[in-house]
């Protein structure tokens, strides 16, 4: 019996041998962004934080295919750019665009003036121009056009564009104002030529628009800016009987059209409407959503509901920025601080201050970025792209944060860590990327991953404790052990293997 034992002791032990001496060492590059002052930096570092997590790929799980990740052309962003020197503003673009940059894929810019624009305009100003004969996109051509143009210049992959409108024009709405009042009935059709005209414009300038959303936040605003309201079965009738058969009878229907594009806690009635049957559902492409309920709930349960309702349906969040915040010029720590809060911090009912705690900038993006593609949003869209140390120019004066802040009087440019906290996602994460399984041992290290076209795999997590951690990182037989700084944002990036 003895020797029975000491013979099954021998064979195990040899077993467990084995296993550890097959496993091979996986080849990484390993990225951060850290409150230490890592940007984007190459990481080599041992591992020797106590603190150890267990991250185990498995690509044969294979969940939404990734549109893109990038942020919007607004007209106050590209009134900037034309106040910098050619330097900076190449500097800008290629940081955003170039190959060497973020390499932006998914962006979005507005149909007509939003709150992000020098003043209120509209491409069909005449009155009671039914055919549109006067429609001329001529505000953009200045600002918002070259600045499209020279991002695909910069590009070498291309990126695809979402437009929205805030508003029709007001002659066409029961108010008759800028701001609130909803589509008069006898102007749908107006309406729906107007974004065919749009597509048609911007076709003409060599820009293609990829999609349209029906309308910025149809619940509305708090009637502060330029919008206009719809009901879920509003949008909806519009979409199945006027801007989908227009866009089809034009030869449009390339051009996708994605519902709803407000914030994620009202998304499960939107998708019930859109989606109801065959006859609603047929021209939407997707769904658009935005984060403004709360910087910090991801609302799952909306975001899971939206993709089983329709699983071959996008969903995109079109919108986010840190709001009613003045920027900090120069002052990395404050982004990485829990200085800031969002705009609901002021208003919310008690019950719903959880949802706008005052939280890290860096943290509300990387959280949210990894949090929606880990609930099935194939694609994600910041705010604006270059905003001035005020946190505008803005006609309403709703000041914001954007990734990258500018002194156009003293041509100076500043990266905030908004800036590489992206770029984690956007450059690495390319489109037609595949989100994969994995199985992680500490909930509290936020993480996700992608296997892109070319068989590489990028892995993001985010540590926001204030100890570093080591990462037992394994795929198949093949495993490494890697070093996340206290409070830093790291991508992972495994080469091919296809």
């Amino acid at each position: 019996m003895k020797t029975f034992n000491k013979f099954k002791f021998i064979l195990i032990f040899s077993v467990i041998l084995s296993a550890c001496t097959t496993m091979k060492k996986l080849d990484v590059e390993v990225y951060e962004t850290s409150a230490d002052g890592n940007k984007l930096s190459v990481v080599d570092q041992p591992a020797t934080a106590q603190s150890a997590v267990s991250i185990q790929l498995l690509p044969q799980q294979k969940f939404q295919t990734i549109t893109g990740i990038g942020g919007s052309f607004t007209e106050a962003s590209a009134y900037l750019l034309n106040k910098l020197s050619k330097e900076n503003r190449k500097k800008i673009i290629d940081a955003y665009f170039g190959p060497d940059g973020a390499k932006y894929s998914l962006t979005r810019t507005h149909i007509n003036s939003c709150d992000f624009s020098v003043s209120n305009y509209s491409y069909a100003p005449v009155e009671e121009d039914m055919e549109l004969a006067h429609f001329s996109i001529e505000e953009d051509q200045d600002d918002i056009i070259p600045f499209i143009k020279e991002a695909m210049e910069a590009s070498e992959d291309g990126f695809k564009i979402i437009s929205s409108p805030w508003t029709a024009p007001p002659w066409m709405k029961d108010n008759k104002n800028w701001v609130g009042g909803k589509l008069l009935p006898k102007y749908n059709d107006t309406w729906a030529l107007f974004f065919s005209k749009y597509i048609d414009a911007y076709k003409a300038e060599g820009i293609d628009i990829w999609a349209v959303t029906v309308e910025n936040e149809p619940l509305g605003n708090g009637n502060n800016w330029e919008s206009m309201h719809y009901t879920p079965d509003e949008m909806t009738n519009f979409v199945q009987h006027h801007l989908g058969p227009k866009l089809e009878a034009d030869g449009k229907t390339h051009v996708k059209i994605l519902g709803y594009d407000q914030n994620r806690e009202h998304l499960g009635e939107w998708v019930d409407s859109m989606y109801k049957d065959e006859g609603t559902s047929k021209y939407f492409a997707g769904t658009a959503i935005h984060w403004y309920a709360s910087t910090y709930e991801v609302f799952p349960e909306e975001l899971q509901h939206a993709h089983q309702k329709a699983p071959n349906k996008h969903i995109i969040q079109s919108e986010a920025c840190v709001d009613a915040e003045v920027p900090k010029w120069q002052d990395d720590k404050w982004y990485w601080s829990k200085e800031a809060t969002d705009w609901g911090w002021d208003w919310a009912p008690e019950e719903d201050k959880k949802y706008h705690p005052k939280y890290v900038p860096v943290y509300r993006y990387a959280r949210d970025i990894i949090g929606c593609l880990n609930n099935w949003v194939d694609g994600w869209v910041d705010w604006n792209m270059v905003l001035d140390k005020q946190g505008g120019p803005n006609w309403f004066k709703n000041w914001c944060v954007a990734p990258v802040i500018v002194d156009p009087d003293k041509d100076e440019v500043y990266f905030t860590p908004l800036y590489y906290t992206l770029s984690h996602f956007s450059r690495y994460i390319r489109p037609g990327a595949t989100r994969i399984g994995l199985q992680n041992s500490d909930d509290s290290l936020l993480v996700t991953a992608a296997q892109n076209p070319d068989g590489s795999i990028a892995v993001v997590a985010l540590n926001q404790e204030k100890e570093a951690k080591t990462i037992t990182l394994s795929l198949g037989e093949s495993e490494t052990e890697i070093n996340i700084s206290a409070q830093a944002l790291q991508t992972i990036v495994i080469p091919s293997i296809n």
